[in-house]
């Protein structure tokens, strides 16, 4: 199988997947999601009992393309809602996904960049690292990440990251339990490995006993908070005035007229 924005390589029982946009320091672009979703549905159905997951260059992923994001804007409510939940399957992939996985964050790892990096089961991270769930910066609303950041962090600590948008380094992820290990630049790939390492010494069926005992026993509040079944989600755009927001309009170089996306929740009548 063939990606264009991602690299997959085999070697002993570890699978690797590197981000491959280093010129737009790997952002998540609709190319790159079905690249990846494709990736992890191939590493899921091959011998590979590790993965790890790292970015080209000097970003771990720096959150969704600029090109896309402006994309939003002409999309149907319809159109909106099938984005919301590709990026649901794509985080709970990762989260649940049947190996066990390692990010290897080397560089910046920014709103979905984020929960790229802080979902999988270990996460190693270099020391000038950054993190931030910065939707709130944009005109976004977290929907997605927030139910995956309360179960790791408790409440408190979420609503300081999801509210503020702010940004924190990789000793403040560290502190918080966000990531594992934080591991200078030139050993973080040869850490990665050597966990996997370790990792392969283990039963094979006991792993996968064991992450499929973590998975069920997060399935249940994924579903009720993430996604509940009598209640539908649906994601609309409408535009707002962000020209109080001064990091937006120069980090993202978005115009004053920006999208938001609210979460519009309604019972489900059948």
């Amino acid at each position: 199988m063939t990606y264009s924005t991602i690299e997959l390589i085999y070697k002993a029982g570890l699978a690797t997947i590197t981000l491959n946009r280093p010129e737009k320091r790997n952002a998540i672009s609709f190319e790159l999601i079905s690249d990846l979703m494709r990736a992890l549905d191939e590493v899921a159905q091959s011998p590979a009992r590790v993965l790890i997951l790292t970015g080209a260059g000097k970003a771990f992923c720096s959150g969704m393309d600029l090109k896309n994001l402006k994309a939003l804007i002409g999309r149907s409510p319809e159109q909106s809602l099938e984005d919301s939940r590709t990026m649901v399957r794509l985080f709970r992939t990762i989260y649940e996904f049947p190996k066990v996985t390692v990010a290897a964050v080397n560089g910046a790892a920014i709103a979905g960049g984020t929960g790229l990096a802080l979902l999988s089961d270990f996460t190693l991270a270099v020391p000038e690292a950054k993190f931030g769930y910065t939707e709130v910066r944009i005109g976004f609303v977290p929907a997605i990440v927030s139910t995956f950041l309360l179960r790791q962090v408790g409440e408190k600590h979420a609503r300081d990251l999801l509210l503020t948008g702010r940004l924190f380094d990789a000793h403040e992820a560290l502190r918080l339990g966000l990531i594992n290990e934080i591991v200078e630049p030139d050993k973080l790939m040869d850490r990665a490995h050597e966990l996997a390492a370790h990792l392969l010494e283990n039963s094979p069926t006991s792993l996968g006993y064991t992450k499929r005992l973590l998975t069920e026993h997060a399935r249940a509040e994924l579903d009720a908070c993430a996604m509940p079944r009598p209640i539908r989600w649906g994601w609309f755009i409408m535009p707002i005035i962000l020209s109080g927001l001064k990091w937006a309009e120069s980090n993202c170089c978005v115009s004053s007229a920006f999208p938001i996306a609210i979460w519009n929740i309604t019972t489900d009548a059948s």
